[in-house]
C-alpha cells in the first residue's frame, strides 16, 4: 500500500509537458498553410496538424483524468511544486486556438483544392470553434481550480517552476482572444486583453525574480527531484517495515 501511495505522489502536470509539443506543433502549422503558395501544400500542412492535434489533446486529456484522479485522492503537491497545477491550462487553451486556427484554414484551402465537399471547409471551421469553446470552458474551470490551490497555501517559495505560470496562462489568454476575433462579441476580446497584460506583468515578475536569485545562488534546485528521492526514501523505509 506505501509502495502505490508514493507511486501516485510522484506524478505531477509536468507529465503534460511533453504531450503540449504536437498541439503546439499543429497551431504552427496553420500559420505555415498561410503564407504557402500552393494551395496543396497548404492541404497537407493542415491535414498533418490535424494529426498532430489528434495525438496531443485526446492524450492530454487521458493523463488529466489521471492527474485529477490524484489530487482528489491523495493530496495537493508541495509548496515547491505547486505551480504544477496551473499546466493543464496548457494543452486547454493551445488545443482551442490551434483548432480555431486549422478551422479557418480549412475554410479558405479545401474549397480551392476541391477537397471531400464543397461545404467541408465550412463545417470543419464551425466544428473547431465548438471543440474551442468547449475546451475553453473546461480550461476555465481547471483555472479556478489551479488559483484555489495556490490561495490555499500561505507561502510557497520563488524557483524555476514558476515559469510554469506563464505559458498556461499565455496561450489561455490567446484562445480568448481568438474566440473573441471569431464572435460578435466584446467580451472575449476584452477578457483576453486582461488575461494577456496579466501575463506580461506575472512574466516581469518571474523574470526580476529569476535574475534575482541567480545572483543569489539560489536558483539553480530541481523541486521535483528533491520530491522523487523523498519518496524513493519512503519507499525503500516501507520495504524494510514489509521485511
Amino acid at each position: 500500500m506505501t509502495r502505490h501511495h508514493n507511486r501516485h505522489e510522484t506524478m505531477t502536470a509536468a507529465w503534460l509537458l511533453p504531450v503540449v509539443a504536437p498541439i503546439v506543433a499543429a497551431a504552427s502549422g496553420a500559420t505555415v498553410a498561410k503564407v504557402l503558395l500552393n494551395p496543396r501544400h497548404a492541404l497537407w500542412t493542415i491535414l498533418t496538424s490535424y494529426v498532430l492535434w489528434g495525438t496531443g489533446v485526446p492524450l492530454a486529456l487521458i493523463i488529466m483524468v489521471i492527474y485529477f484522479h490524484r489530487l482528489a485522492v491523495y493530496k495537493l503537491p508541495p509548496n515547491e511544486v505547486i505551480v504544477s497545477v496551473f499546466l493543464p491550462l496548457g494543452p486547454m487553451g493551445q488545443g482551442g486556438y490551434s483548432i480555431i486556427q486549422l478551422g479557418s484554414m480549412a475554410l479558405k484551402v479545401f474549397p480551392e483544392t476541391k477537397t471531400l465537399h464543397p461545404a467541408a471547409g465550412d463545417i470543419l471551421f464551425v466544428f473547431g470553434f465548438g471543440v474551442a469553446i468547449i475546451m475553453w470552458g473546461f480550461g476555465l474551470v481547471w483555472f479556478f481550480f489551479a488559483l484555489a490551490a495556490i490561495l490555499n497555501r500561505q507561502r510557497f517559495p520563488f524557483n524555476m517552476g514558476w515559469w510554469g505560470f506563464t505559458f498556461p496562462t499565455g496561450v489561455f489568454a490567446m484562445s480568448t482572444m481568438a474566440l473573441g476575433e471569431k464572435l460578435p462579441s466584446a467580451f472575449f476580446t476584452v477578457l483576453g486583453t486582461v488575461i494577456s497584460v496579466s501575463v506580461v506583468l506575472l512574466w516581469l515578475i518571474v523574470a526580476v525574480g529569476t535574475v534575482k536569485h541567480m545572483l543569489l545562488g539560489k536558483l539553480f534546485e530541481a523541486p521535483c527531484l528533491r520530491e522523487m528521492e523523498r519518496a524513493r526514501r519512503n519507499v525503500g523505509v516501507g520495504n524494510k517495515g514489509d521485511v
